[in-house]
């Protein structure tokens, strides 16, 4: 439905996550059943690397919370354990092997913490404006260091990742924007910790290269509230398909929406489990 204005007022803005941006980019289809369709389509069943990720992210967050006397990387192990999520594993001896695996990755990554050094944010909500958006989203941690913050985000996943995820992150950007408007401090920094490998992939932005990822937002945002407001108006199942079409490919195959998706369902549908670490 549209939202009118008074002379003089300035137009709404787009309220969206980086989330909702990158889902449109990556498949049109998947982001109108995500975000447009109601009720929502059934999801296929949980990932269990989403389980080990949340579980993950959970003891990291934790472990701030603990006594200073309390923080040490065994602790941290203990809170992964506690926090461990269940769904989306092949069988017991799985879920098992990840989460001994996660527990040991949790206590590697916090022996080189220092836990004096408290964080000024912990899964931080942070949002910045653009001419036709209201971008927001949660920050894993930030950290002061120097006259500055720095965006921390955590990955658990498989895939290896290089300095280019972080500069090329739609995310880290407007962390970092909404961070330095939300603390009054410079934060041009992000870093991706890589839990697995170990790794840390940093990327240092300009003003210039923060403000081009904002402005992409910007576009993007304006679309997609012209898109959701003609889907809202109402559209038969024919155009909505042809102005929210799917984009094949492999990922088709990891998608939650591949059982209501015809065009997706030509690629086969991976397991819950798949992209869990087997210890062999």
């Amino acid at each position: 439905m549209s939202h009118p204005t008074l002379d003089g007022m300035p137009d709404r803005l787009y309220p969206a996550t980086p989330a909702r941006l990158t889902t449109y980019l990556d498949c049109p289809r998947r982001y109108r059943h995500a975000y447009l369709d109601r009720p929502t389509p059934s999801k296929g069943a949980p990932w269990g690397h989403n389980s080990v990720g949340s579980s993950v992210h959970t003891a990291l967050a934790r472990w701030w919370a603990l006594p200073r006397e309390r923080r040490t990387p065994r602790a941290g192990g203990a809170l992964l354990v506690d926090a461990w999520l269940t769904d989306g594993f092949r069988d017991a001896r799985q879920l098992r092997a990840a989460r001994d695996r996660a527990r040991e990755q949790v206590e590697r990554y916090l022996a080189g913490i220092d836990p004096d050094h408290e964080p000024v944010g912990i899964e931080r909500t942070v949002s910045v404006r653009t001419a036709r958006a209201s971008l927001w989203g949660r920050a894993d941690r930030l950290d002061a260091r120097g006259e500055g913050v720095v965006v921390v985000d955590y990955k658990t996943g498989r895939s290896v990742l290089t300095v280019d995820d972080a500069r090329s992150s739609l995310a880290l950007a407007v962390y970092a924007a909404g961070a330095a408007r939300v603390l009054h401090r410079p934060c041009t920094r992000v870093e991706l910790h890589h839990l697995p490998t170990g790794d840390t992939l940093a990327w240092e932005h300009t003003p210039e290269s923060l403000e081009e990822h904002l402005a992409r937002a910007d576009e993007w945002a304006a679309r997609l509230a012209g898109l959701d407001e003609r889907f809202v108006a109402g559209m038969a199942p024919g155009e909505a398909d042809e102005v929210f079409p799917a984009r094949v490919g492999p990922r088709c195959g990891w998608c939650d929406f591949r059982s209501v998706c015809g065009p997706g369902q030509s690629v086969p549908p991976r397991q819950p489990w798949a992209g869990v670490v087997d210890a062999d």
